[in-house]
């Protein structure tokens, strides 16, 4: 979206600078017997009896071999990943609870006094009143294991087997008794549980701990709302619980698609897709999670038709949103994503952040981007909002990817195919908006790739225009399907071709191509050309052999260091006197080039959103924002004359600080656009969500009170008078 460079030859305006799912698993009791096994029916009292003692022996016997030196009482040591599978290394109460007979008894208490004996070094350490505690001890464990049973055996009630079961200690397995002495408590003959020193310990060091993490946190938490004002960050939240899958059985996807873009069990998300495996595709795309049937009956709202009904362009303006950001990464709108980078790693579009996390990591993350950042409640809440139309941008990585691109491929795809759908469902109409072609048409960091245009440019310059082409044959024959004749309205061929920068005549001939293209596959819908920031007056006559073409101008005054310095009175005045004017003319074939949108705005008041200007560089506003082109590098600041210092720190806050009047001035320039552009075909605004930039965000706009809560509710439309909010810093 936002573009960095100051190039305005016209009207003033400036480019904007699988894993697989989680499963529940259940948990599964340890591959040890069942504790407490009852007595079979064959077998004497002493053969039950004896059984422990004999398990015991054979197991000495088993590993006496491989058994290391040990200090004397010591028996031999089972490995511990053996022990969790050998059923003979269970203690005794784990194994019956019936009592021994006495020459059995004898045999384990002479083992107990054995395993209970400490060497004597050590016991002369001791304090008397801690050599008796220790003794004690030693005799309650003797108990409390089921080494000596010296007490009446009972029955145990049903949850006591439960509770027995599950004994995972930090992962591993462990024995009944080390359990409890490593959960902090020793185990009294009564069966009541009392505080040892080591618990002690433990809960004075939790103490502590809360002591330092909270305030910790606390302050974490701020300085992650700094940056995480809008929309939150685009990757936080609980993963999708993906309960389609449930019934389904991985071993039905081909080997040939398992663990590819295909295979739903290693999709993030699967909410409201189809995971039934299909490799049928329309134009080489796929229609994975497609469902068959569909309904165009829907109205966005009671002041527009159905989709099934027509729409009268030109008549009917078009209120539209943007979900830019989202599928094409813009860095000021997902900071997150980038601000972790050092500057001089130079991770400053989505061609250096793919390359730097490499494919995986990339794919899982940009992934869960997709399904966190808009979900079907946006669309919800964009119908709520008054909206009528939704434009997608998306990159040509959602159909394919070259020799040498780090981008993830295809998986963008399912998810601008579920968003045609929710839109489908809340009456939304689509305007589908190419922002990144092969080579880049701009060399801006939401073309994919920030520096040098590689598209109708350079040594494959005309490979990437033909490339560009084949990726239109493709997606204009998926598209010509008969469920998408309805809801996918406006087709655009190229979001802001740099035509500044490139050869007119070349951009010129390439949409005539791509337009042809578009027709003969079947699609009749309005295709959409950028002007390219020649100007609108600079489009008349152009493209007149192509039908049903709309002209997409987008206009900010922030990246122009002539308007940015605008007093607040004077930008809601061009709004409605220089922009209008642009409209009118625009939309008349005599005077203009005929039906024309603005496919991007914003109510932003300055260019001080982070990375709003690429990443880790300044602000004209600041005047921090040199560049090695004198005509657009700005050293010195641009916010308006005579106003004070200029500076970025309130324009950032939070809008809860922000003033009434300037609040009412945020309304009323945004108020001034919307009623400039219904004076041509309608408008988009830039953008429904971002993750700290308010200005850019209808959504956080809306919350504030700086955006209307419908499109059409409007108390200002140009036609009364502009205060001159005099008493409004003009720094802020």
């Amino acid at each position: 979206m936002a573009r960095k460079r100051d190039t305005r030859q016209d009207n003033g305006r400036i480019p904007r600078s699988h894993a697989r799912p989680r499963r529940e698993l259940e948990e599964r009791d340890s591959p040890r017997t069942t504790p407490g096994k009852r007595r079979s029916g064959n077998d004497s009292p002493e053969r039950q009896a004896s059984r422990p003692l004999e398990q015991y022996e054979r197991r000495e016997e088993r590993h006496s071999k491989g058994t290391q030196h040990r200090s004397p009482g010591h028996p031999p040591r089972i490995p511990e990943k053996r022990r969790r599978h050998d059923p003979s290394s269970y203690s005794s109460s784990e194994i019956s609870s019936d009592p021994l007979s006495f020459d059995s008894l004898a045999k384990l208490d002479a083992y107990n006094e054995k395993q209970s004996r400490r060497p004597q070094e050590h016991e002369r350490l001791l304090a008397p009143k801690e050599r008796g505690r220790g003794h004690e001890r030693r005799q309650k464990e003797k108990v409390a294991s089921g080494r000596v049973l010296k007490d009446k055996p009972r029955h145990r009630r049903q949850s006591e087997y439960r509770r027995e079961k599950r004994r995972v200690i930090s992962g591993p397995l462990a024995e009944e008794g080390n359990v409890r002495r490593r959960g902090g408590y020793i185990q009294e003959e009564s069966g009541k549980k009392r505080f040892g020193r080591k618990c002690w310990v433990s809960v004075i060091a939790v103490i502590l701990l809360m002591v330092i993490l909270i305030p910790v946190g606390i302050y974490a938490s701020k300085n992650h709302n700094a940056v995480q004002g809008s929309g939150g960050s685009s990757v936080e939240g609980p993963d999708p619980a993906n309960a389609n899958l449930k019934g389904l059985d991985a071993k039905d996807i081909p080997a040939a698609a398992k663990n590819t873009y295909l295979d739903p069990f290693t999709w993030y998300d699967t909410t409201d897709f189809n995971v039934t495996y299909t490799d049928a595709t329309v134009g080489g795309l796929s229609v994975m999670g497609l469902n068959s049937t569909w309904d165009d009956g829907t109205q966005a709202n009671e002041n527009v038709p159905s989709l099934d009904k027509k729409w009268m362009y030109g008549t009917m303006p078009i209120r539209g949103v943007n979900l830019g950001g989202w599928l094409s990464i813009e860095p000021f709108i997902t900071p997150s994503l980038f601000q972790d980078f050092k500057p001089n790693q130079g991770i400053i579009d989505e061609y250096t952040l793919t390359k730097e996390w490499g494919p995986q990591k990339a794919a899982k993350t940009l992934e869960k981007h997709y399904a966190m950042f808009i979900k079907e409640q946006d669309f919800k809440q964009i119908q709520a909002a008054g909206f009528d139309h939704v434009r997608i941008s998306y990159s040509y990585w959602a159909v394919t990817t070259y020799p040498g691109d780090p981008y993830v491929p295809k998986i963008s795809w399912r998810y601008m195919l579920r968003a045609i759908e929710y839109c489908r469902k809340y009456g939304l109409r689509v305007n589908l908006d190419l922002h990144a072609l092969p080579g880049s048409q701009n060399g801006w960091n939401h073309s994919g790739r920030q520096g040098a245009i590689g598209w109708l440019n350079g040594t494959d310059g005309d490979l990437n225009a033909q490339r560009s082409l084949d990726i239109h044959t493709q997606l204009s024959t998926f598209f010509a399907q008969p469920r998408y004749k309805n809801v996918i309205a406006i087709y655009g061929l190229a979001n802001e071709p740099k035509m500044i920068a490139l050869p007119t005549p070349a951009v010129l001939d390439w949409e005539t191509k791509a337009a042809a293209i578009v027709r003969k596959s079947g699609m009749q819908q309005h295709i959409v050309v950028g002007d390219g920031f020649l100007g609108l007056s600079k489009w008349k006559g152009q493209l007149s052999g192509v039908q049903n073409v709309i002209l997409d101008v987008h206009q900010y005054t922030i990246f122009n260091k002539n308007q940015i310095n605008f007093p607040h009175q004077k930008k809601i005045q061009y709004a409605c006197q220089g922009w209008t004017e642009q409209m009118k003319e625009s939309i008349e074939i005599g005077t203009g080039f005929g039906p024309t949108i603005c496919g991007e705005w914003s109510q932003a008041d300055t260019d001080c959103a982070v990375f709003l200007n690429n990443v880790n560089t300044g602000t004209r506003w600041e005047g921090t924002l040199p560049t090695s082109d004198p005509t657009t590098s700005v050293t010195t600041p641009h916010c308006p004359p005579n106003s004070g210092t200029c500076s970025c720190s309130k324009a950032n806050a939070d809008p809860s600080s922000y003033s009434d009047e300037y609040k009412q001035w945020l309304m009323m320039y945004a108020e001034a656009q919307m009623a400039s552009f219904e004076a041509g075909w309608g408008w988009f605004y830039w953008t429904w969500v971002t993750e700290s930039a308010t200005q850019w965000s209808w959504k956080a706009g809306m919350a504030a009170g700086i955006l209307p809560k419908k499109t059409w509710q409007r108390d200002f439309n140009c036609t009364t008078d502009i205060p001159d909010f005099k008493n409004l810093p003009e720094t802020f």
